[in-house]
């Protein structure tokens, strides 16, 4: 049994939950309940002290790429899964890079916001985070088009499913506008591997 240390509230960790469920990679999910931590163990032994984190026989495994990577390959499914490269065409490598953007710059308001932090997020943050989800109303469509039709899961769909109802939920951004996205994200969440991995906070 592998483990996935992370938090129910983290989109990088919901990510990695959905490829597991989906996959039917069996996993273990042991909850950070406190991120002011300085303990790396707490981190699944990650000297960044960030989630999520796999845990298997070969040790600790960092990063959400990382994570789906390695569960499509133990899944034994890995050609049916689109990961980030996978595609060539210019319009899904921007999109990729434009969503990883998107949700590092939706980490960086939740840190700022964070109690104690006094700091004000860097001015571009807010912009540069609309001006992403921009494009990918824009363009989710066409990038859907260009992922190989016969695809069990991608990480551009899985990714971009937990950013889009991730903003809502830490009350971030209000995303009913992006109505591409909405429509999309009303699909993405049939899947039980959405259904399963509901934000919350986790207390214990």
């Amino acid at each position: 049994m592998i483990v996935i240390v992370g938090r129910s509230s983290s989109h990088f960790t919901r990510t990695t939950r959905i490829f597991a469920s989906e996959l039917a990679v069996p996993y273990e999910f042991r909850a950070v309940l406190d991120m002011a931590t300085l303990d790396r163990t707490v981190y699944g032994d990650n000297p960044a002290l960030k989630v999520p984190v796999l845990v298997d026989e070969d040790g600790p495994l960092f990063g959400t790429e990382n994570i789906c990577r390695a569960l499509a390959m133990r899944s034994g499914q890995r050609e049916r899964v689109v990961l980030r490269g996978d595609v060539t065409g210019r319009l899904v490598a921007n999109a990729e890079e434009l969503l990883l953007h998107a949700m590092s710059n939706d980490v960086t308001l939740i840190m700022t916001a964070a109690p104690g932090d006094e700091r004000p997020p860097p001015h571009k943050v807010r912009p540069s985070l609309e001006n992403a989800l921009a494009f990918l109303e824009a363009n989710v469509g066409a990038v859907r088009a260009a992922l190989p039709p016969a695809r069990l899961l991608s990480f551009f769909e899985t990714a971009l499913f937990c950013l889009v109802r991730h903003l809502p939920f830490r009350k971030l951004m209000d995303t009913s506008g992006y109505a591409r996205l909405q429509d999309f994200c009303q699909e993405f969440e049939q899947r039980p591997g959405a259904a399963s991995t509901a934000y919350r906070f986790d207390t214990a």
